[in-house]
C-alpha cells in the first residue's frame, strides 16, 4: 500500500480521469503510470507537481490527512502497518542523512585544518 499513489488514484476517480488521460498529460505510457500510482517511491517531486495540476489539486492535498482518512477506511487492516512502516523509513532516512551531514563536516574540517 502507498499513501500517495492512493489518494492520487481517489482523486482521479473522483474527478472521473482514466489512468490514460493522466498518462497522456505527463507524458507517459498508461503502464508507466500505473505503476506510479502502485508505488509513490516512484514520483519525483516534479512529477508530483504535474499530477496535482492536472487533477486541479494541489501538493498539500495529496499529502494531506483528510484524503488519508478516505484510504484507511478502504484499508483499515493494511494502513496501520504501512503508517508504522513509513514512520520508520523517515527515522531511519534522517538518521542517514544526519550521520552523512556529520561525515561532510568532519571531513571539512580536515581540510580546514591543513
Amino acid at each position: 500500500m502507498n499513501v500517495i499513489g492512493d489518494k492520487i488514484r481517489i482523486l482521479r476517480e473522483t474527478k472521473g480521469l482514466s489512468q490514460d488521460n493522466i498518462a497522456s498529460e505527463l507524458g507517459i505510457t498508461q503502464p508507466s503510470y500505473a505503476r506510479l500510482e502502485k508505488d509513490d517511491e516512484r514520483i519525483s517531486i516534479t512529477r508530483l507537481i504535474h499530477i496535482a495540476q492536472i487533477l486541479k489539486s494541489s501538493v498539500a492535498e495529496l499529502i494531506d490527512e483528510r484524503v488519508q482518512k478516505v484510504i484507511n477506511q478502504q484499508n483499515s487492516e493494511n494502513s496501520m502497518a504501512y503508517n508504522v512502516d513509513t514512520i520508520n523509513t523517515i527515522i531511519n532516512a534522517d538518521k542517514d542523512h544526519i550521520q552523512t551531514l556529520k561525515d561532510e563536516i568532519t571531513f571539512l574540517r580536515e581540510i580546514i585544518k591543513k
